[in-house]
C-alpha cells in the first residue's frame, strides 16, 4: 500500500493503542499521527513495564491518553466505543517474570484480552482488533525457518498466555464476527524501548551496556540464532494488517527471515557504539530452562498476502537505535547506574 493510500485509510479514523506509551505502541502512535489518525493511548504505566511519557514527545499535543489498565472492564467498555481500530499491544512480556509470578501473566494477557474483546463485542462490534503475540508461542523450533503451520509448544507461561490470547481473538472472529488479526513477532528492537532492565528485550539491553562501556554477556557459546526486527518495519506490518480485509482471521509471522547469532550481534553493537566489550558467560538456571534454541522466521505468508517486507537492515537499525539513545539516554537510564533486578 502506497503512502497516499495509507493516509487516506487512517486520516480522521479513531485508533486505540493499548500499551500506547510503551515501545511498540509509541512508535506506532507517531506513525499514525503522521497519517492523520485520531489516536488514543491507553496505558497502566505499571512500574518497569516500559511506559514512558517521553516516548511520545514528538506528538504529545496530538494524542489523547487514558491511564487505565486493560484488566479494568469498565474502562475498556468506555474507551473502545468509538474506535475504528484497536491495536492490542498491552501485555506482560517478561519470560523470567512469568516464572516467579504466573498469575499476573494470566490476569493481563488473558483476562485483559477478554476485557478488550468483550468491550468490542458489546459496544463496538465494527472495530478491528490487531493483536501482537510472540515468536515464543512456537517454543523450540521443529524446523527452520519457522512458518505459521509449525507446532505451538511454548516453554513458558508468558508464551502460553499469548497463545491463549491469540486463540481467544480468533474465536471471537469466528463466533462473534469480530474482526481480528494476530501477529507473531520476532525479537524487535529500536528507539523508545525501556532500558532500565534486561527482562524485555536483550538487544536493546546490549546497546545500553555498550553505551555505558560495560561488558555485554554472551550466553553459552554465542551461536544461538535469532531474527532481529527493527521497530519501524513492525509498525508498517501492523498498519497493513489493520487495513487489509484479507488479514482478517489470519495469523502472520513478522520478522526478517535472516538469522544472526548473539556473538555477531554483540560484536556489531560494540563496533558501532565504539565502546563496551563482549564476554562469554554461562546461562542462568532460569534462562536455561526457558531457552528455546535457534529461531528465525518464515515471512512468506505476510509478504504474499499483505505485500509487506522488512526494509531496515540490522546494521542500519542498530545505527539508528544507538544514535537515539546517545541523544536521549537521560530519559531512559542514568549512565553508570547498575541494575539490581
Amino acid at each position: 500500500m502506497s503512502i497516499p493510500e495509507m493516509q487516506s485509510t487512517f486520516a480522521n479514523r479513531n485508533v486505540l493503542i493499548t500499551g500506547g506509551l510503551g515501545f511498540i505502541g509509541s512508535n506506532l502512535a507517531i506513525r499514525l499521527v503522521e497519517l492523520g489518525a485520531n489516536v488514543l493511548l491507553a496505558d497502566s504505566m505499571l512500574p518497569l513495564y516500559g511506559g514512558n511519557m517521553f516516548n511520545i514527545e514528538p506528538i504529545k499535543d496530538k494524542v489523547r491518553i487514558n491511564f487505565s489498565d486493560i484488566r479494568d472492564r469498565h474502562s475498556m467498555d468506555y474507551i473502545i466505543r468509538d474506535q475504528d481500530y484497536v491495536f492490542h499491544l498491552a501485555g506482560q512480556v517478561s519470560h523470567v517474570d512469568s516464572i516467579t509470578d504466573p498469575f499476573t501473566d494470566v490476569e493481563i494477557n488473558i483476562g485483559g484480552t477478554l476485557s478488550v474483546l468483550e468491550a468490542c463485542r458489546q459496544f463496538n462490534p465494527r472495530a478491528k482488533v490487531i493483536f501482537t503475540g510472540t515468536r515464543g508461542q512456537y517454543g523450540p523450533s521443529v524446523k527452520l525457518p519457522v512458518d505459521e503451520t509449525a507446532p505451538t509448544n511454548p516453554k513458558g507461561i508468558y508464551a502460553i498466555t499469548n497463545l491463549a490470547a491469540e486463540k481467544i481473538i480468533l474465536m471471537y472472529h469466528e463466533v462473534h464476527n469480530l474482526r481480528g488479526v494476530c501477529l507473531r513477532i520476532t525479537n524487535t528492537y529500536g528507539p523508545r524501548h525501556q532500558m532500565k532492565h534486561n527482562r524485555y528485550g536483550v538487544l536493546n539491553w546490549f546497546i545500553r551496556l555498550a553505551l555505558d562501556d560495560q561488558v555485554i554477556p554472551i550466553m553459552g557459546d554465542g551461536r544461538i540464532l535469532r531474527d532481529f526486527l527493527y521497530v519501524d518495519d513492525l509498525v508498517e506490518a501492523l498498519l497493513l494488517a489493520a487495513t487489509s480485509e484479507q488479514a482478517d482471521g489470519q495469523i502472520f509471522n513478522v520478522g526478517t527471515g535472516i538469522s544472526t547469532d548473539f556473538i555477531t550481534l554483540g560484536e556489531t553493537i560494540v563496533r558501532l557504539a565504539g565502546s563496551g566489550r563482549c564476554e562469554f558467560m554461562p546461562f542462568s538456571e532460569e534462562r536455561k530452562q526457558l531457552e528455546p534454541g535457534d529461531y528465525y522466521t518464515d515471512i512468506t505468508k505476510i509478504c504474499t498476502i499483505l505485500r509487506w517486507e522488512p526494509k531496515v537492515s540490522l546494521e542500519e537499525g542498530l545505527w539508528r537505535t544507538i544514535d537515539y539513545y546517545r541523544a536521549y539516554c537521560d530519559h531512559y537510564w542514568k549512565h553508570g547506574q547498575v541494575w539490581e533486578g
